[in-house]
C-alpha cells in the first residue's frame, strides 16, 4: 500500500510547510509561555499552534490530517482548560484562602506557576477547539442535493470521492 499523496501536487508548498510546522509550533509554546511576562498568552499560542495544523491540513490533505488526529485527545484538550482552571481556582480555597487565591498556597511563586498552569489549560482549549472546528466544518456535516430535495451526510458525500 503506497502513502496517501499529498493534497497540493506543489512539492515546493510540501517540503516547505514540513519544514516550518516545528518552527511554528515552537513560537506557538514561546508565545503561551510568554503571556504572564509580554505579550502573548494562552489564546495565542493556541491560536498559532492551530493554524499551523491547518496550514498542514491544507498542504497535506484535510481527510489525512484529520485521520491522523486522535480526536479523543483533541477534546480531552478541549476539557482540560476549564478543568485546570477549576483546579487552580479551588486550590486557593482548599488552602484557607479565597476563589483563586494562589498567594495562601505554600508553594514559592504560587501565583506565577497557578498562572502559568490556566496559560497551558488555554492554550491546549484553544488549539483543540479551533482544530475541531476547522476538520469539522472542512471535511463538511452535510451537503445540499442538486435539486434542493434534502441534503446528503458527510458519509455520502465522502462515498463519492
Amino acid at each position: 500500500m503506497s502513502a496517501p499523496r499529498a493534497y497540493t501536487d506543489s512539492p515546493v508548498v510540501t517540503t516547505t510547510v514540513r519544514l516550518l510546522a516545528p518552527f511554528v509550533l515552537t513560537y506557538g509554546l514561546f508565545t503561551l509561555f510568554h503571556g504572564t511576562k509580554s505579550v502573548g498568552g494562552g489564546f495565542q499560542g493556541g491560536v498559532v499552534a492551530a493554524a499551523m495544523v491547518v496550514t498542514l491540513a491544507f498542504a497535506l490533505g484535510i481527510r489525512q490530517t484529520a485521520a491522523w488526529l486522535d480526536r479523543r485527545v483533541l477534546l480531552g484538550l478541549v476539557v482540560a482548560g476549564p478543568l485546570v482552571f477549576g483546579v487552580v481556582a479551588v486550590a486557593g480555597l482548599l488552602a484557607g484562602g479565597a476563589f483563586l487565591q494562589l498567594d495562601v498556597l505554600p508553594i514559592p511563586k504560587a501565583t506565577v506557576y497557578g498562572t502559568e498552569a490556566i496559560e497551558i489549560g488555554i492554550g491546549a482549549t484553544v488549539a483543540a477547539v479551533v482544530v475541531l472546528l476547522f476538520v469539522r466544518i472542512a471535511d463538511g456535516y452535510a451537503e445540499p442535493l442538486a435539486d434542493g430535495s434534502g441534503v446528503r451526510t458527510a458519509e455520502e458525500v465522502r462515498s463519492d470521492d
